[in-house]
C-alpha cells in the first residue's frame, strides 16, 4: 500500500558547514537548494532569483498544456510541437527515452534548470525536487535512498564524488509519496547527467517492479538506456544495482 508524505524531513539530515540551504514552494514545485555558503549574504536575491525561475517556467509549462492537454496526461511518449517551451521539450526528449509520459521527467527538468542557473554564480548547487536531484559538488556527498518501509530505507545511499558531476539522482516509489508509479518498487533510483532523463528513467524502472524477482529484468532495462549510467532498485529486502554507482553506508550521527 502506498504512503504519502507531505512533510519532507529528509531535508533536516542534509545542511552541510559549506553550503547555505533555502527553500522555495511555487505551486506544486517544492525545491531544496544548496549553495556556496559565501552566498549566503545575499540570501533574498538567490531566493527572488530561484523563486522568479520557477514562475516563469512553470507559466510557460501551463500555457503550453492548456493547448497541448494530452502532454499533461500521456503515460507514453508524447511529442512537442514547434511552439513548445524549453521545459517541454526537456521533458518530451528524456521521457520519450525512457519510454514514458513527459510529466514523468517534470521535476527533474525543474530541478536541471534551477541548478544550472545557480551555477553562473556558484561553484556548487545541489537542487533537490521530491527526491529528484540536481548535484554539482567540489566535495564528496552521499544521497540517502528512502525506501519506506525496507531495511536499507535511509541506511544506504550513493557516493557522488566532484569529478562525477554535475549529474542527476532521482527516485521513483510505488509504495511511497504522490508520485504516479504503475510498479510497487521501494525505491527505483537512476542516474544520468541529465536530471530529466534520470527522472523519465526512475519511473520506466519503477513501472517495472512488482516483486523483488523483477528486480534484474528492471536493470537489464537500464543498461539499454541511452544516457543512463547507473540504477538501483529496493523492493522490500532485495536490493540490486548496476553501473556507475557506489554504494556508502549513510550514518546521522
Amino acid at each position: 500500500m502506498r504512503k504519502a508524505y507531505i512533510e519532507r524531513t529528509y531535508r533536516n539530515a542534509t545542511k552541510s558547514d559549506d553550503l547555505f540551504s533555502f527553500t522555495v514552494k511555487v505551486k506544486k514545485t517544492d525545491l531544496y537548494v544548496a549553495i556556496d555558503g559565501s552566498l549566503e549574504q545575499t540570501a533574498e536575491r538567490q531566493i527572488r532569483r530561484v523563486t522568479e525561475i520557477i514562475k516563469s517556467h512553470t507559466s510557460e509549462l501551463e500555457r503550453y498544456i492548456l493547448h497541448h492537454p494530452g502532454f499533461l496526461v500521456a503515460l507514453t511518449p508524447y511529442p512537442t510541437s514547434e511552439d513548445a517551451p524549453q521545459i517541454a521539450r526537456l521533458m518530451a526528449e528524456s521521457a520519450s527515452l525512457a519510454g514514458v509520459g513527459p510529466m514523468a521527467a517534470v521535476a527533474g527538468a525543474f530541478a536541471e534548470i534551477v541548478g544550472n542557473a545557480l551555477l553562473e554564480e556558484s561553484s556548487q548547487a545541489i537542487v533537490e525536487n521530491g527526491g529528484d536531484i540536481f548535484i554539482q559538488t567540489s566535495k564528496e556527498r552521499r544521497v540517502a535512498i528512502f525506501a519506506g518501509e525496507s531495511r536499507f530505507s535511509g541506511r544506504i545511499g550513493i557516493l557522488v564524488k566532484p569529478a562525477d558531476t554535475p549529474i542527476g539522482i532521482c527516485t521513483s516509489s510505488g509504495t511511497v509519496g504522490p508520485s504516479l508509479s504503475l510498479g510497487e518498487a521501494d525505491a527505483a533510483v537512476a542516474i544520468s547527467r541529465s536530471v530529466p532523463l534520470a527522472d523519465a528513467a526512475a519511473t520506466a524502472l519503477g513501472n517495472l517492479v512488482k516483486r523483488a524477482a523483477d528486480l534484474p529484468k528492471a536493470l537489464a532495462f537500464a543498461r539499454e538506456l541511452p544516457g543512463v549510467i547507473g540504477a538501483v532498485i529496493i523492493k522490500g529486502d532485495s536490493l540490486g544495482a548496476w553501473g556507475e554507482v557506489e554504494l556508502t553506508e549513510i550514518s546521522y550521527t
